[in-house]
């Protein structure tokens, strides 16, 4: 996780900076509406409240923790948040996105194998002390490098998810595969 490379313990959730959803409760389900289980589904709302004073800009970053290669896999990429109390509506559009472990520059719908046991994905919102320069598209090897030593607090967020029977996504064309 990022989070692991980029804060420390004490980074997180300082001076009360904290990110939540509407949508889910800390360590519960994510609900199919977020996920390649649904057909028009979207980015879930997220609210954090104030970051440390002189924070620049926030970072979110969301992750797979339970991606098969060990690695985790990245679903979104967003910066350009303004360093203040904010939020992301349900399938807003963020000033500036990344690009996710596909190559896309848009949130990765959730989708880990039938019969997998629950995949962890969690949502690290950072406090920067200072804007970034990157232009949209980055990938997330970009991004980390630009954030390095540049964080002062860390929000975590986790939500839990398992694919329902029924068929997988097929990213090659974007079907339902039958």
């Amino acid at each position: 996780m990022v989070a692991a490379k980029l804060g420390s313990e004490a980074m997180v959730n300082k001076g009360g900076f904290a990110l939540s959803s509407a949508a889910f409760k800390a360590g519960g389900p994510l609900d199919p509406c977020f996920t390649a289980d649904e057909e028009d589904a979207v980015a879930p709302p997220l609210e954090w409240t104030a970051p440390p004073p002189g924070t620049q800009e926030l970072v979110l970053i969301v992750e797979d923790a339970d991606f098969q290669t060990g690695e985790p896999f990245c679903h979104w990429l967003v910066w350009g948040l303004p360093g203040q109390k904010g939020m992301i509506l349900e399938g807003e559009t963020p000033p500036r996105v990344g690009k996710n472990a596909f190559g896309n520059s848009e949130w990765l719908l959730p989708d880990p194998p039938t019969g997998d046991k629950p995949h962890d994905f969690v949502f690290q919102l950072f406090a920067l002390d200072l804007p970034l320069t990157l232009m949209p598209g980055a990938n997330r090897e970009e991004l980390v490098a630009a954030m390095e030593g540049h964080v002062t607090a860390v929000a975590m967020l986790t939500a839990t998810y398992t694919r329902e029977e029924g068929g997988d996504y097929d990213w090659e064309d974007g079907d339902e595969e039958i």
